[in-house]
């Protein structure tokens, strides 16, 4: 897993550029891999160095770039280290660091919470706070609170952006991102994490597919240039689309086989604010109440709370984060962070969240100059981040009262999230605990080992500058990480 485009003002973004995306260029998915057998079921500790550069000094991975770092977890004991202290960039991995700041400066019962005020004019005020997993159903649920307030008219719907100061799009993420789902803007208000769709169903064959709107709302916002084309049955299924960046028209190109399931497109809002009044004026019709005027400002009084929502506890919002690798999720923790800093005059929130993030990692006993970070979810190719720190952060997190929690949150092997289809019918499978990370030309893992017959172990592994696929890359990833499950003391 990756400018600013999405400023509050959109003046930039009327640079009618187009950028196309070819969905086989999204960030790559857990894939299942065959781990090949281990030439020995178990190994000494003086063995692992040079079993593990049996794997990745392989001709195939003469181009790439290794760190990696593997000790116990109850010490600093260097059992392998490959360039342990250089930097690499760290793809999602970067999310661990994020995660554990979250956890140490929230609080595992930490709640987003998005309220509407009522004003002594009887304006109503609605205050987003960056919850990432609102959805319909609370709008829903705010709706029905005002009805049962007794209100079928509101005059003027304010929306109050104030809480996250800032771009909402990170400048440093790449074009391609930004236009991906993956890539959707944070902000103070996130409704279905600021993402939309669109189906394109195939038609007779020689004919222009169909673009049928989940949300016939945003089919207005849209002008749609449909050049995707039925082909025979059973031939291949080929999807690009390009958005310019006023985000106003949206061209769709390639082919899609008669005897197809229908495709679905997921696209990233363009201005949080307006869909989500959008989204909730059409919810708020369902509960007949009459919505007036809508608009967005920053600040002003808030008087009386008279509708109010809550996310589930961090707990549970950095099983999102971690297990399926959320961006969005990780981003709002990021964000979140900042309002346990003092307010300075014009200051970010994510730079102010970093700040918390670099203090907290200091508290885990992690060198602030092991990494630089940019972003809070490893999208950023201006992240940096040693394999020391990242084992810094697990081995600090593991000796705090929230470790538990925090490991919970992590990928199992071949059972859960995005390493539920790698290390199956391996020593690997279920005892393993990690994060993994992938953009092109990097992979990453890192995490702990439960090693049945050694000491439990925490590990990093980062691959860059490699020009293999992902797939590849993890094979070799793999085979060292059910090494580090066959050790035994000696």
């Amino acid at each position: 897993m990756r400018f600013k485009i999405f400023n509050k003002p959109l003046s930039f973004l009327l640079l009618f550029l187009s950028i196309q995306i070819a969905f086989s260029s999204r960030v790559v998915k857990a894939q299942n891999q065959v781990i090949p057998a281990t030439t020995t079921k178990s190994i000494c500790p003086s063995q692992l160095g040079t079993a593990i550069d049996a794997v990745i000094n392989r001709p195939i991975f003469r181009r790439s770039r290794w760190g990696i770092l593997v000790q116990p977890l109850t010490n600093t004991q260097t059992l392998y280290n490959r360039d342990a202290q250089k930097y690499f960039t760290p793809a999602s991995n970067a999310k661990l660091l994020t995660t554990a700041a979250a956890l140490q400066q929230l609080g595992a019962n930490f709640r987003f919470r998005t309220s509407i005020y009522q004003n002594s004019n009887g304006v109503l005020r609605v205050v987003g706070r960056g919850d990432p997993s609102l959805n319909d159903t609370q709008l829903q649920a705010l709706a029905k609170q005002l009805r049962q307030k007794g209100i079928t008219q509101i005059k003027q719907l304010i929306a109050d952006d104030s809480y996250i100061q800032g771009d909402i799009v990170n400048p440093t993420w790449q074009w391609e991102d930004v236009q991906s789902d993956y890539g959707a803007p944070v902000s103070s208000f996130i409704l279905n994490q600021n993402i939309f769709s669109l189906k394109l169903v195939p038609q007779i064959v020689g004919k222009l597919s169909q673009v049928v709107w989940t949300d016939t709302n945003e089919a207005k916002q849209w002008q749609t240039i449909n050049q995707t084309v039925t082909v025979a049955q059973n031939q291949p299924t080929n999807i690009n689309y390009s958005r310019d960046l006023s985000g106003t028209v949206l061209r769709i190109q390639g082919q899609l086989a008669a005897n197809s399931e229908p495709y679905l497109l997921t696209l990233p809002v363009v201005d949080p604010n307006y869909y989500f009044l959008r989204r909730f004026r059409t919810v708020l019709t369902t509960e007949k109440i009459n919505l007036g005027q809508t608009l967005v400002a920053s600040g002003g009084t808030n008087l009386q709370e008279i509708a109010a929502v809550e996310s589930l506890p961090l707990s549970e919002l950095l099983i999102e984060t971690n297990v399926n690798s959320n961006n969005l999720y990780a981003e709002a923790l990021l964000r979140a962070l900042a309002v346990k800093k003092p307010i300075v005059q014009n200051q970010k929130s994510v730079d102010a969240g970093l700040e918390i993030v670099k203090a907290s990692l200091t508290q885990l006993g992690v060198d602030s100059a092991s990494y630089v970070l940019v972003d809070g979810s490893g999208l950023s190719r201006r992240d940096l981040v040693t394999p020391e720190a990242f084992v810094q952060t697990l081995r600090g997190i593991a000796r705090t009262p929230a470790a538990s929690l925090y490991r919970a949150s992590l990928p199992v092997a071949g059972k859960s999230g995005t390493l539920k289809n790698r290390f199956r019918n391996t020593p690997a499978e279920g005892i393993v605990q990690a994060k993994t990370g992938t953009m092109t030309g990097v992979v990453s893992l890192s995490g702990y080992v439960n090693a049945p017959n050694y000491e439990p172990l925490v590990f990093s592994i980062l691959v860059n500058q490699t020009e293999q696929p992902a797939t590849v890359v993890r094979q070799g990833m793999d085979e060292v990480v059910v090494l580090l499950t066959q050790l035994k003391r000696c």
